[in-house]
């Protein structure tokens, strides 16, 4: 195996001269500190503390000046109190211009109260022209004349023996309304609803109208505006019941002095045990002598006929009259269905159903 020998050159040589000089030789090697003397030049760079500052010495403080006494100011005199003024003063200084004086009424016509006068709306309701309502609304326009003489206040007041006549407008407005006749059923109430039953007016529709009607009229939804029943029937019985739009038909029937006479057929039984039939002093009290209400009914006519069934006709209307009449006497009412009322008969009208009152009929 062959050894290769390297020979180191020699010292002075061309390598020599290329050589750097050994770390510490030489002028130009740096020593170290030694740890001492790094303290000693810590110590000498660190901050020395400034002298504490002393505080000025605190100023005297002086002694406030006296001030002057106050002089009090002159008050301005005082001035009296200026009355009480409204708030509107101002505008009530000016002066107003006063209310044109009445004019002079007529004797007999106008507001004032002459001794034997009425008023202008119930004299035209005492003569058929027209409901109170109705009559007031009229002499509102001025389609009311008396004594020829236009009269256009409310609560005109005139004498009996003067001549009242209404404008062709009012007769044309009057006969445009309508009265409609009603077969109604159990279930409904003639008027405003209650206790979730409802009106019997909700069934004058075009479908219920009875297609045997014979008084030519064409059913117009204004025809339900201001269509109000004209008497009560119970929600328990059947039968006849009248809504109109107009004032005289309803003070026909249900004014304070109609004489109406009413016709029912009522169904009824015997309340005690025994089953008696009606005595005939329960018969003759039925016909004359019971009250309501404390006062005394109006005479009737009350007659059998068949065993279960009795038939009466009344000219007045009070609130479950029949029925309140029968317990009187000791019956029940199983069933009661009014079938004429004045000149105007039920008739064929079948039941939920409905017809107009035709031209030339009326209840009295």
């Amino acid at each position: 195996m062959a050894t290769i020998k390297l020979k180191k050159p020699a010292s002075g040589g061309p390598a020599s001269a290329h050589r750097a000089p050994v770390r510490g030789a030489g002028s130009g090697v740096r020593q170290r500190q030694t740890l001492a003397q790094a303290q000693a030049k810590r110590a000498e760079r660190a901050p020395r503390p400034e002298p504490a500052q002393q505080e000025p010495p605190a100023r005297a403080e002086r002694p406030p000046r006296p001030r002057p006494p106050q002089q009090p100011r002159p008050q301005p005199p005082q001035r009296a109190p200026a009355p009480a003024q409204a708030p509107n003063q101002a505008f009530n200084a000016r002066p107003r211009p006063r209310p044109p004086a009445p004019p002079q009424a007529t004797p007999g016509i106008g507001p004032t109260h002459a001794p034997g006068t009425l008023r202008l709306s119930k004299r035209m309701s005492e003569l058929g022209l027209a409901s109170r309502r109705e009559a007031d609304e009229w002499i509102a326009k001025g389609w009311v004349r008396v004594d020829g003489r236009v009269v256009a206040e409310l609560g005109s007041r005139v004498l009996p023996e003067q001549r009242v006549t209404v404008d062709a407008k009012a007769t044309n407005q009057q006969a445009q309304r309508v009265t409609v006749l009603l077969n109604k059923p159990v279930g409904y109430v003639s008027g405003q609803a209650e206790d979730g039953y409802e009106p019997a007016l909700v069934l004058v529709t075009p479908a219920n109208q009875w297609r045997d009607d014979t008084s030519g009229v064409r059913f117009q939804r204004e025809h339900l505006r201001s269509l109000v029943p004209a008497g009560r029937l119970d929600i328990d019985s059947v039968g006849l019941l009248v809504l109109t739009q107009d004032g005289r038909v309803a003070k026909q029937l249900i004014g304070e002095t109609s004489e109406v006479e009413k016709e029912y057929l009522v169904r009824v039984e015997p309340v005690d045990a025994t089953g008696e039939r009606l005595s005939a002093r329960g018969l003759e009290l039925l016909r004359h002598g019971l009250e309501l209400d404390g006062e005394a009914l109006r005479p009737a006519q009350v007659e059998w006929v068949n065993d279960d069934q009795l038939r009466f006709v009344l000219t007045q209307g009070k609130k479950r009259q029949i029925r309140r009449m029968c317990e009187a006497v000791g019956l029940k009412v199983l069933g009661l269905k009014r079938v004429r009322i004045g000149r105007v008969m039920l008739g064929d009208l079948p039941s939920g159903q409905w017809r107009y009152l035709r031209a030339g009929e009326s209840f009295v």
